[in-house]
């Protein structure tokens, strides 16, 4: 891994301190607007979370960013590169990390690192090293001539960020990074979670409904609610506004009124339950 992201000199690229921006980004399914208008500017180099209660549009608004899923509206733009037009390049300067499991659990850590670097395309002469430097930074050498099914649910999770961070991209993005993992795992995530973006200047966005995990990571955050994003900030910030006792699960309440939401269909019950299995 390298210590600095090189600059992006994309077509009508980003400001220096913006590699992710949205204006008025929609997305429809039918009737339904997942995705209302909305409007981001993350900072290079920090890391931002995106938080909601469920169906509020935060997967949506990653698959978006990720080109996973073309917005029926609106523009974003990803390390200065267009998310429609030139999704080719945002894909190249981008990792992510779904909920689902990404790693096979038939390979070894190891063989799963080969194969992302194949399917990055990282040449040969250098695929070894960056390998061996991608293991020894998530703690993973002793376990990479394992089967990843023997592995717990933190290794797992570290080898899917190792595999998503092979190419060196400027910008991680993860889907609820520690769904399913106890305490101690957790926090290993995020060590190296912020490892990432002390060493090696990763600009990372996350959805989490985990508001520790939002308070310990994150230098700015964005609440949505119904598709939009209705507060936004440093943590340390909003929780101010609302007096010096309050906690991020005050704002979060108080930003979303404390509705109750029923957000999720069936599929998406069964897949996060499966994901919570495999986990274990």
């Amino acid at each position: 891994m390298k210590s600095t992201p090189d600059a992006v000199a994309g077509p009508g690229s980003s400001a220096p301190d913006g590699v992710i921006e949205t204006s008025d980004l929609c997305r429809s399914f039918g009737p339904v607007l997942a995705v209302d208008r909305l409007k981001l500017v993350v900072r290079r180099g920090v890391i931002f979370g995106l938080l909601g209660p469920n169906g509020a549009g935060k997967s949506t608004t990653i698959k978006m960013l990720t080109t996973l899923l073309p917005p029926t509206s609106g523009s974003a733009r990803v390390a200065g590169w267009r998310v429609v037009e030139d999704a080719a390049e945002v894909r190249r300067h981008i990792g992510y990390v779904p909920q689902m499991l990404s790693a096979d659990g038939g390979l070894t850590g190891r063989e799963n690192l080969v194969l992302s670097a194949k399917l990055y395309r990282i040449p040969l002469s250098r695929r070894r090293t960056r390998i061996n430097e991608a293991l020894a930074f998530m703690d993973l050498e002793s376990a990479a001539g394992h089967l990843v099914r023997t592995y717990s649910g933190g290794m797992i999770r570290r080898l899917e960020v190792a595999q998503a961070m092979l190419h060196e991209p400027e910008v991680l993005f993860l889907d609820e990074p520690t769904i399913g993992l106890d305490p101690v795992a957790r926090h290993a995530v995020w060590a190296r979670l912020l490892d990432l973006k002390r060493r090696y200047a990763v600009t990372i966005l996350l959805t989490t409904h985990d508001m520790e995990e939002a308070d310990s990571l994150c230098d700015d955050l964005a609440i949505m609610h119904q598709g939009a994003v209705v507060l936004q900030g440093p943590p340390a910030a909003l929780k101010a506004t609302l007096g010096q006792a309050a906690t991020l699960d005050d704002v979060f309440i108080h930003a979303v009124g404390g509705a109750i939401e029923e957000g999720g269909t069936y599929r998406d019950v069964r897949r996060l339950r499966g994901t919570l299995r495999r986990l274990g």
